[in-house]
Order: structure tokens, then C-alpha cells, then sequence
């Protein structure tokens, strides 16, 4: 007789129910897992067979096969390690409690403890639309299934507890979600940043409209020390991005154990060695890399010259289309990227160019190979260009307050109620996401806004895309002035912030 147990498997974000069905016969000793198994759950047999006698159950000595089904779709991870123990236990018939309303995921240790996995979230919200009612999981990630609601979440540490559970010996409590704090954002805070006034205006600019951002200085002046805290001011995240977040995390194996939701925005920041699969993800079994595991928040690359031109590149395409796919021959997998890049970068190879107290020692032609490590199309996508001056000895010792990462909250708050009022309906989010079919309605300028640029656009040699950029922030410096129409000194600023367009270390 067919014995079957219910699980779960995951493509990329993608979930999808498994059935694995036991049959036990007479015949030669052997255990066949067929399916499409990949390693890891071929190696089930040998971690159920070891795990099942430490805890003093006797392996079947019969012929006894396994079937992942379907059967055309690739199984992979340890994921499988409990429901294929389930289904064997039932077929040798030490389970006999009804479990068609039920659902199992977990990795078995040698001893019968149960590991936790990874993808535990999306896997729970797939179990619930899926109809089943009750879903076993290790206890590493009760919390994390315990954010769904509309199914109950078992925590699972051992064979035993999971056995007398289902016997009705002893039953297991359902996971109740539990928040977990980050106390690290709390940490950060713009009150700690002295002086830059300048650079933070263009920060809060960059966060009230979701505007990519490059901050160009010497070493020391504060760029890393302000990029860490954009995420400290941008608005709270939704439920719906929070549960987006958590999926990502949760495939990849970065959500910390035990923690159920990413509450706080995702702060990437990949060394600049990362390699073209580090950052847009990838392997045999493609995971999530950096620009995806930032969505929803900040993905900051330091030295950016210092990153490979070919690993940069790869950034356009999911800067314009929020989303990144990887193609493998058994399928392609899709993973959103909706980021707001925050870049930092030295005028010059030395780091001191156009320095008040040091000097450079780069050759004009040394500072133009140095730039041009950067591509111009790149460049084109980064909304605000902002240079960080030295920060002088005064403001360093200044006993004056500086502005909150709460009180700049409430005003990127401020402009984002309104943008989300403007484009109730659509599908964009935020100024930076302006569609070319709204621009005509969104921007309106008054006429010395619009002589302005135009005479700003001939002189510098402005890009299309460069003077699409101006336009989108200087909406979002509207907004901030809470004014229908873009005027002309909301105009001028945006313009101030495309550095690079301006070339000013060669003026």
C-alpha cells in the first residue's frame, strides 16, 4: 500500500506543493528516491536511515521506494529530510494519524534533530493557499512561518516530540509570531553626522523621491558615515514590502535565525571585489545576490571606480526594470530588485583633488582614466551627483544639534503621502519611477523653470536621460516645498546635483 506525506519546493521566489509517496515491498533490501531528486535529496536516504536508528526505529529490511512528486519538476535541498521520514514511518505504520490536512519541511541531523532550512516564509504562504491546515517546520524558523496567518505552525526539534505529537501523547504548542527588534538602525542616526549640510539636503531629497544617488569626496569626508544612514530616513516599509523583503532573505539563508519579519529597510553594502553572480545572483542553484537581498531598501557600493566595469554594467538593466533574471536550462528564475543605489566614489586616484589643505598628485590624464571606470550610461541612471567637502575642525566641535533622522523622517514622509496620492492607480511608486507617459501631467513647470533648464540642457550637454533625471528630482524637491509646480529655483538645485555632468574638477 502507497503511504503519502505532504511538502513544499521552491523555484526561485516561485512555491509549489509536493506529494512523496512511499511504497514498501518485498524484494531486495533497498531505498530508491525518484523524482528528479538532486544530491542533497538523494543524500535523504542515508540521513533518514542513520537518524531513524539512533532513534531506536529498525530500517525496513524490504524494498522501499520514494516518489517526489511531480515528477518533472528538479527537487533540491535537504528540505525533504522530515516528510521523507514521515512517509516511511507510515508505510511501516509507527504513524497512523491522519495528516492529508498537513505539510512537513525540515533537514534531519544523524542524532534525529531537525535543522532549520531556508525559504520557510514563502513556503507557509504556499502551504495556506495550498488548503493545508496545519504546516511542521524546524523550530529555528517556527517564528518566521508563524507570520502567516490562516495555518497553524508546528515547531519541530526532534523524531520524538514530532512522533508523540501525532501518537497524542504529548502535543506540540503552535508558533505564535513573536517580532524580533533590530536595535542596529537604532544606532544610526543623522544627529551624529557633523556639518555636511549640503550632502544631507541631497539625502533627503534622494529619499523623499526613491532617487539614486552618488556622493563624490576625499577619503574621510563622511560618505560611508552618511550612506549608512539613508536607510534611517527613508519612509517605513509597507506589509506587503515586508513580506516581499522576508521572502528574499528567507530563500537565501541571511534571514537571521529565529527572527520572523525584516521590519527595518535592507542595507547592502558589497565589497568592491564582489563578483557579476555575487551581485545579481546566481550558482547551479541560483540564489538571490546583493541587488536583489537590497530590495526595498539601499544597495551602496563603495569605490566605485574600484568595482569591475563588467560587474557595473550589469546594474542598468535592473535599475530600469526593478527585476533581475537568471536563465538556467532547467528554467528561469526571477528575482525583484527594486533598490535605491547609493554610491560613493574619490574626485581623483589620489583622493585630494581640489582638497582646501592637500594636494593632489594626479595627472589631468590620470584622473580622466579614473573617471571613465565609471560609463557614462551608468552615470545617467544615478539621479543626484553631490560632492562632500573636508569637513572643517568648527562644525567637528560644534555644540549646536543637528537635525534628527526623525524630524527628516517626517518631511520624506511628507513628500511621499503626496506622490502616493499622484499616482494612486499606477503603478508607480515614487517620483523616481516617473513613467515618459507622465511626465507631461506630473511635471509642469512654469515658464522661467522651463528657460532655465533649457539653457542649462544646451551648455552642458545634457543627456536625454540626464534631463529626465533633472525633472524627477525636481519634482521631488517640489513636493518637499509642497508646490504643484516645479519652479525655477527647484530647478536650479536639481541641476547643482549632476556634478558629473558639470565636470567640476575640470572647470
Amino acid at each position: 500500500m502507497v503511504e503519502k506525506c505532504s511538502s513544499l519546493g521552491l523555484f526561485g521566489l516561485s512555491t509549489y506543493a509536493i506529494e512523496i509517496e512511499a511504497d514498501l515491498s518485498r524484494g531486495m533490501p533497498a531505498f530508491d528516491i525518484v523524482g528528479l531528486p538532486d544530491t542533497a535529496v538523494k543524500e535523504s536516504r542515508d540521513r533518514v536511515r542513520t537518524a531513524m536508528k539512533n532513534c531506536g526505529f529498525e530500517f525496513p529490511n524490504s524494498r522501499l521506494v520514494l516518489n517526489l512528486a511531480p515528477a518533472d519538476i528538479k527537487k533540491e535541498g535537504p528540505l525533504y529530510d522530515l516528510p521523507i521520514l514521515v512517509a516511511v514511518l507510515r508505510a511501516m505504520r509507527h504513524i497512523t494519524a491522519d495528516i492529508s490536512d498537513s505539510a512537513f519541511i525540515g533537514e534531519l541531523s544523524l542524532s534525529g534533530e531537525v535543522r532549520g532550512v531556508n525559504g520557510v516564509l514563502p513556503m507557509a504562504i504556499a502551504a495556506r493557499q495550498e488548503g493545508f491546515k496545519k504546516l511542521y517546520v524546524p523550530s529555528a524558523n517556527a517564528n518566521e512561518g508563524a507570520v502567516v496567518d490562516g495555518i497553524e505552525v508546528y515547531p519541530v526539534r526532534n523524531i520524538y516530540e514530532l512522533i508523540d505529537h501525532l501518537a497524542g501523547r504529548k502535543p506540540i504548542i503552535p508558533a505564535v509570531f513573536d517580532p524580533v527588534k533590530n536595535d542596529e538602525i537604532s544606532l544610526l542616526d543623522f544627529s551624529q553626522v557633523k556639518g555636511q549640510n549640503e550632502a544631507k539636503r541631497a539625502m533627503e531629497i534622494a529619499a523623499a523621491g526613491g532617487h539614486n544617488l552618488l556622493l563624490i569626496g576625499s577619503p574621510g569626508a563622511g560618505k560611508s558615515m552618511l550612506a549608512k544612514r539613508l536607510v534611517t530616513i527613508l519612509p517605513q516599509m509597507t506589509f506587503e514590502e515586508t513580506i516581499e523583503t522576508t521572502k528574499i532573505h528567507s530563500i537565501a539563508g541571511t534571514l537571521p535565525r529565529g527572527s520572523g519579519l525584516i521590519e527595518n529597510r535592507p542595507f547592502r553594502s558589497p565589497h568592491h571585489t564582489v563578483t557579476r553572480v555575487g551581485l545579481t545572483g546566481g550558482g547551479t542553484i541560483p540564489k538571490p545576490g546583493e541587488i536583489s537581498l537590497a530590495h526595498n531598501g539601499v544597495l551602496f557600493l563603495d569605490e566605485l571606480p574600484e568595482f569591475s566595469r563588467a560587474t557595473l554594467e550589469i546594474l542598468r538593466q535592473p535599475l530600469e526594470d526593478g527585476v533581475v533574471s537568471i536563465s538556467r536550462a532547467h528554467g528561469t528564475y526571477t528575482y525583484p530588485s527594486s533598490f535605491m543605489l547609493v554610491a560613493a566614489m574619490n574626485p581623483c586616484p589620489c583622493g585630494y583633488y581640489n582638497h582646501p589643505k592637500k594636494e593632489c598628485t594626479c595627472t589631468d590624464a590620470a584622473v580622466q582614466k579614473y573617471l571613465n571606470r565609471v560609463s557614462g550610461p551608468l552615470l545617467d541612471r544615478i539621479d543626484i551627483h553631490v560632492e562632500v567637502p573636508p569637513v572643517e575642525y568648527d562644525d567637528l566641535t560644534a555644540k549646536s544639534g543637528e537635525e534628527t533622522s526623525a524630524e527628516i523622517r517626517r518631511r520624506v514622509n511628507a513628500a511621499r503621502e503626496i506622490q502616493t496620492a499622484r499616482f494612486e492607480g499606477t503603478s508607480t511608486k515614487c517620483n523616481a519611477h516617473i513613467e515618459a507617459a507622465q511626465f507631461e501631467q506630473v511635471c509642469v513647470m512654469d515658464d522661467k523653470a522651463d528657460r532655465m533648464l533649457k539653457a542649462a540642457f544646451d551648455k552642458l550637454n545634457l543627456t536625454a536621460r540626464a534631463y529626465d533625471r533633472i525633472m524627477k528630482v525636481a519634482r521631488t524637491i517640489a513636493d518637499l516645498d509642497r508646490s504643484e509646480v516645479i519652479r525655477s529655483p527647484h530647478i536650479s538645485e536639481a541641476i547643482q546635483y549632476r556634478s558629473l555632468d558639470r565636470k567640476y574638477w575640470h572647470s
